[in-house]
């Protein structure tokens, strides 16, 4: 459990990898993490639980079946449980996800994108 401030800045300064989340709390039942994203995703779902993705630098397309939704810095898009999505971003982006402990980041998809988030 965290017990101390966490400077965002600061821990995603710790690493550059891309689409390998980073946990940086625990709340409750969920996972604050923070990762780094450029090119395209996998669709996929999560049919038990919402996906909260908050941009923090760069921008991020979220990708849905019905139109694509574009966040800036500072902007959050909560993705419902059972819909199909594909994070993208042309230049790198960093973000911050919400979700419960256990949430598989490809979802439904699996395969070789398929991370454990790891503590940053």
């Amino acid at each position: 459990m965290t017990t101390h401030k966490v400077n965002i800045s600061d821990k995603l300064a710790g690493f550059t990898e891309q689409w390998a989340p980073r946990r940086i709390a625990r709340v409750n039942d969920y996972e604050v993490k923070l990762a780094r994203l450029q090119g395209e995703f996998v669709w996929h779902t999560h049919e038990d639980t919402d996906e909260l993705f908050l941009v923090v630098g760069g921008r991020l397309t979220i990708g849905l079946r019905d139109g694509d939704v574009v966040l800036g810095p500072g902007e959050m898009y909560v993705v419902p449980r059972g819909v199909e999505h594909c994070p993208s971003a042309d230049e790198e982006a960093q973000i911050l996800l919400f979700e419960p402990v256990g949430t598989v980041n490809t979802g439904s998809a699996g395969g070789d994108r398929t991370r454990e988030p790891v503590e940053a």
